[in-house]
């Protein structure tokens, strides 16, 4: 029987998935995910399907959820069966928060029969419609099973990888190693970005992207995406979005793509609260998550803490000419790190009217980094030992980040809307360090000191239209000002073995005052045709104006302006099987790590320097991908073309005053290019066992300036290919358990004046979820076998480096999860918020 009314409503849904809303009509997702189970070709909520029966004025409503109460069943079928007749006459199928609606439904006698794979079916009887009057069937609980389909048996779970029309999609709440971790840990397994030791991220091997988190900037991940990436707890996140094609929708930075982190939401009725904690060698965090929501007010308040704690051995081998002499420097040095990071929130959102809502948040982020480093220095000049050197340094780096959002929405029908959203973040960042110079007994000789404040504010101010034209069209334009301030404070001081620091007249004091403002405006069209292509086709046009001035002078950067097109074809050559072509441009602006002019030497044969002079880079990029579901097996297959001018390029020169030291800063003088592929897929190897995974193959070339010997200015490049992959299963035992096991490759990197190595990671988790689904308890182990090696080599004619990190990244930790309170499902009201996609984040300059 269930297969009859289930045929019957994909009879029923023929007519209008044809041509459905946008992105997913026609040429976009294909039905099927690859764990084959079907869900609706478009990711928007569900739509109403055309009625085989008499039409009225009433409706009956409701939401589907699992037994548990934990989850709302996403997609489940829902068909109204005629109580006479026993046919069905109207049906449809439930959105992503398990809720469903049948409009103009007639006087009468009915059953309702609600299912979906993994779930046994559900009947209602005896439902009695009167004229004009609409019926409310509150929640409606569907019971886990395991069913037959083509001769395999699949569950009801999602897909730890799913693909959608212009995003890649991990779900991390499946991930069951992260937990305990932060947002890096999870980034190291979604495929097509890489992670490395230091957090910073790279998507094909580009840096230069941006990082949203429930699709909201914060200038924490201007400055930093890896400092911002520690704040946000693994265990929060619920999905991983990767797009490597952005619509004119979006800011037309971060020339790599966008990395959207989506946060557990709750759409529960009631007071609920979540507790999330572990223990391990190498960190511990807790975490507090509470929400209540009651009509048509909801409230949430969380917060979350993480320490950790690593140590590391790092060598350098460095070889310079100064004045006509080899200077070798050798370099060892024993590091301890000690981190404390923490995320804080408080959100509101409220019903204005039944097509408006309110939404608004504050967001507090803290990160408090040490870093303490005993440095041995060996100078050799000519081959010959000169001076041993003994350098004791205690790095801080610390933030603190307010974000503040107020975000409106309101809806006239299905699909057409109208949103104003506002942002303010504020970052004060403080990058210091102490150091002490010793004898080799360990007396004190003298101190140093610099000092470094920043601050980074950002306010925006957006609005955005969209709206569909008939069945099979769809337009979306809007307006946005982006208004940014950077200031950078620094100051060297200096002291004896006792007494009071004093100003160092070799490293006079200054500042930087960057403010930057950029109006912003976009079109984008989206056109469906019945031979299922998918058309959508935008422009964005951004002016920037920077006004910036430092101790010394104003600092002249003339005003730019930048078109930048965008084109996303697909086409839906079969029921299980898209094809896509996309082409974008992008632009990167340098961010507060390019910019800041301090001159840091916490290790002064190896100084780093921000660049307030940079300008931004220009990338375009060509994407062609196929993506397929083949019985139990989801695979897609991408080649992709990306090349970049004026690029910001790291560039390492020798000090003309440092003995055997080498100064690394940022310049406008690259060009890149990278052609390449990206496999991917998941597979059902039995019906509790899944294995996904992929591969990245590119071949990167850049070429640049840097100076020879005479200290001419001469042309310089270099190429090679780039290979990384990852390797993931999971197991569902019974009872409730579940095992997992992680395997990752970061390939070399290509760099414009050397490479850096490739590095290897690997983990392996087991889970028990307690009976009620409330709770689980975990053991994971990470890189068990030893820690990581990063080797960094660089080469000009005048200078040779070899740098080797060894990290003790062993890892062992224990969590625990529960979450507490009554709750029942209402619908969580459509929000929208700002998206600045747009600086480029430094990382780390070691």
């Amino acid at each position: 029987m269930k297969k009859h009314y289930s045929l019957a409503i994909l009879l029923l849904m023929t007519g209008s998935v044809a041509m459905a809303q946008f992105p997913g009509g026609p040429g976009g997702r294909p039905m099927g995910d690859g764990n084959g189970r079907s869900r609706p070709a478009n990711d928007a909520p569900g739509f109403n399907m055309e009625s085989n029966g008499p039409r009225g004025n009433s409706k009956i409503s409701g939401f589907v959820v699992d037994s548990a109460l934990t989850k709302a069943v996403e997609y489940a079928t829902i068909a109204l069966v005629d109580k006479n007749t026993k046919k069905p006459i109207d049906g449809t199928v439930a959105d992503e928060k398990g809720k469903f609606s049948l409009n103009r439904i007639a006087e009468g006698e009915y059953r309702l029969v609600i299912t979906f794979i993994g779930y046994n079916e559900k009947q209602i009887n005896n439902i009695k419609v009167e004229k004009g009057k609409d019926l409310d069937l509150g929640v409606i609980k569907l019971s886990e099973n395991t069913v037959m389909l083509d001769a395999v048996n699949v569950t009801g779970e999602k897909a730890l990888i799913e693909e959608k029309v212009d995003r890649l999609v991990y779900n991390a709440e499946k991930d069951l190693t992260a937990q305990g971790g932060d947002a890096s840990d999870v980034l190291k397994k979604v495929p097509m970005l890489s992670v490395d030791l230091d957090g910073n991220v790279s998507l094909r091997g580009s840096s230069n992207l941006r990082v949203l988190i429930n699709n909201k900037p914060s200038t924490i991940v201007a400055s930093s995406i890896a400092d911002a990436l520690k704040m946000i707890p693994a265990e929060l996140i619920k999905t991983v979005e990767v797009i490597t094609s952005p619509s004119a929708k979006y800011d037309a930075e971060g020339s790599g793509g966008i990395i959207n982190i989506i946060t557990k939401k709750s759409t529960l009725q009631g007071l609920t609260l979540n507790v999330d904690t572990g223990i391990g060698l190498r960190g511990s965090n807790l975490g507090l998550n509470g929400s209540y929501r009651q009509g048509k007010l909801g409230v949430t308040l969380g917060g979350f803490g993480r320490a950790f704690y690593n140590k590391a051995f790092i060598t350098l081998d460095q070889n310079t000419v100064q004045n006509g002499t080899n200077v070798l420097t050798r370099q060892t040095a024993d590091a301890y790190d000690n981190g404390l990071f923490g995320r804080y929130n408080l959100g509101f959102d409220y019903d204005l009217a039944k097509n408006q809502s309110l939404t608004a948040g504050i967001n507090f982020g803290t990160r408090n980094f040490s870093r303490d480093q005993d440095f041995t220095t060996d100078l050799f000049r000519d081959n010959v030992l000169s001076s041993t050197t003994y350098r004791n340094v205690d790095s801080r780096d610390y933030s603190n980040t307010v974000d503040i959002n107020v975000d409106y929405i309101r809806t006239f029908k299905p699909g057409q809307e109208w949103s104003v959203s506002t942002l303010y973040s504020t970052s004060n960042l403080t990058n210091n360090f102490d150091a002490d110079l010793l004898t080799e007994s360990g007396s004190l000789t003298s101190r140093q000191k610099n000092i470094n404040g920043n601050t980074n504010s950002e306010l925006t101010v957006q609005t955005d239209y969209v709206n569909p034209i008939g069945k099979n069209q769809q337009i979306e334009f809007g307006v946005k000002g982006i208004f940014r301030e950077v200031n950078s404070d620094f100051q060297y001081q200096i002291a004896g073995p006792t007494g009071l620091f004093s100003s160092d007249a070799r490293n006079p004091a200054g500042y930087l005052n960057y403010n930057q403002n950029i109006a912003a405006g976009y079109l984008s069209y989206t056109f469906s045709t019945a031979n299922k292509y998918t058309f959508k086709v935008g422009s964005r046009f951004e002016h920037t104006t920077i006004d910036a001035f430092d101790q010394r002078s104003t600092i002249n950067i003339p005003a730019y302006s930048n078109l930048v097109p965008s084109l996303n074809i697909s086409k839906a050559l079969s029921k299980s099987s898209t094809i896509k072509l996309a082409y974008n441009r992008r632009i990167q602006r340098p961010g507060l790590q390019q910019l800041n002019p301090n001159f840091n030497a916490a290790n002064p044969q190896s100084i780093n320097i921000g660049n307030p002079l940079l300008r931004p880079e220009l990338t375009d990029n060509v994407e062609l991908s196929l993506s397929t579901s083949i019985k139990k097996t989801y695979l897609n297959i991408s080649v992709f073309s990306r090349s970049t001018n004026n690029g910001i390029t790291r560039l390492t020169v020798p000090s003309d005053t440092l003995a055997g030291a080498v100064i690394t800063t940022w310049e406008n003088i690259g060009r890149e290019q990278a052609t390449g592929a990206n496999v991917f897929g998941n597979v059902f190897l039995t019906p509790k066992w899944t294995l996904n995974g992929g591969m990245d193959v590119f071949y990167n070339y850049l070429e640049g300036m840097q100076q020879d010997i005479t200290g001419t200015s001469v042309p310089v490049s270099n190429s090679g290919f780039v290979v990384g992959g990852r390797l993931q299963s999971q197991v569902q035992l019974p009872h409730g358990w579940g095992i997992q096991a992680f395997g990752g490759y970061r390939g070399n990197r290509v760099q414009l004046q050397g490479y850096q190595r490739g590095m290897g990671m690997y983990s392996v988790g087991v889970r028990k979820d307690f009976p009620n689904k409330k709770g689980s308890l975990g053991l994971a182990a990470e890189n068990f076998f030893g820690g990581m090696r990063m080797v960094t080599s660089l080469n000009s004619p005048l200078f040779n480096q070899r740098n080797v990190n060894y990290i003790y990244n062993q890892n062992i930790k224990l969590t625990f999860s529960y979450k507490i309170g009554k709750m029942s499902f209402v619908e969580k009201k459509k929000t929208r918020g700002v998206r600045n996609d747009d600086v480029k984040s430094g990382g780390d300059m070691n």
